[in-house]
């Protein structure tokens, strides 16, 4: 089958890699433009456009899909179909027309739950037991196309959104190929795509670095998602006087945070700080493992507190 893939960070690279394998053409990739990276700012390729280019597949990164001569230049490809994985912008209707057999979404989700930009955070966000990933044809609404297929699995208690994301997007790779198979004819176990039930849709809005910002007035539980589901971008990050902190590896402590004279202490405030960095919550208090100053590398909270030196009772954020 001839192929145009959209796709632009890693979660999109195990489906392109899964259409060659299964001898699928890729005629053309549609990545998003380089970035400046860093501190020097060098302008770098989204890991799908650079695999591609690695491999000698033609790419193309236009900075919008709206202009003419884009929508020109994908419907010269006359591919048989639309492939979209994290690709990171909206496909007009006169773009998903193109294709003799209509565009394809691999999304991180379990739809209609988790329609948007950020279905494997707002899963972990939410303490979801379960999430999986969806094969959608896609419409001109926000993950509202029907779907052909779904693969399901547990979220573990302590995975981040780096590890689930890496297992669905190899999930997603295969189910791919198999919904592939059943447009070709060559397989009989999918059925016409079904429409989704919208009153059981939940939204995921795209994820800011100010999302990341540390609430100490949070429950430890919630915070320890938050860590779960900001690993790696944007990073959990706080403030200790006018540094800024990114923190990962939290987990809850099950101790009394109340003070010596018996009242709650405060949120944000430093319980222990020798081994381990203990900070107080709204409710509860959580454990901080790895703690990095920008700029400098990161530190497990035995060094950080070597270093340091911070002193019970001060307070963070």
């Amino acid at each position: 089958m001839q192929v145009v893939f959209f796709g632009s960070p890693s979660f999109a690279l195990p489906s392109l890699e899964a259409l060659l394998a299964a001898r699928h053409r890729v005629l053309l990739v549609v990545s998003q433009p380089g970035k400046p990276v860093g501190r020097k700012g060098d302008v770098t390729d989204p890991p799908v456009a650079a695999r591609s280019k690695s491999l000698g597949i033609h790419v193309f990164q236009p900075p919008t899909l709206k202009d003419d001569a884009v929508v020109t230049r994908l419907a010269e490809t006359r591919a048989d179909v639309f492939v979209v994985v994290a690709y990171g912008k909206i496909l007009a209707q006169r773009v998903l027309d193109l294709p003799r057999l209509g565009c394809l979404n691999v999304h991180g989700s379990l739809l209609p739950r988790w329609r948007g930009a950020s279905p494997v955070q707002a899963a972990i966000l939410a303490g979801d037991a379960v999430s999986g990933v969806s094969i959608m044809k896609m419409d001109a609404g926000m993950d509202t196309g029907p779907v052909y297929a779904t693969r399901e699995t547990q979220i573990g208690e302590e995975e981040s959104a780096e590890e689930l994301g890496a297992r669905l997007a190899a999930m997603g790779a295969d189910a791919l190929v198999e919904t592939l198979n059943f447009l070709e004819g060559e397989s009989q176990i999918f059925s016409p795509p079904l429409p989704q039930n919208s009153s059981l849709a939940t939204i995921c809005p795209k994820i800011s670095r100010e999302d990341a910002r540390v609430d100490w007035t949070r429950p430890a539980f919630e915070l320890v998602r938050r860590s779960r589901a900001y690993t790696p971008w944007p990073g959990l990050f706080t403030f200790r006087r006018k540094t800024r902190l990114k923190l990962s590896g939290l987990s809850p402590v099950a101790r009394d945070v109340s003070g010596a004279s018996g009242s709650r202490e405060s949120p944000g405030v430093l319980l222990e700080a020798g081994p381990r960095l203990v900070i107080a919550c709204g409710e509860g208090a959580v454990s901080i493992a790895t703690l990095q100053a920008e700029g400098k590398k990161p530190l497990t909270a035995a060094e950080f507190a070597r270093g340091e030196r911070p002193s019970p009772g001060e307070r963070w954020g």
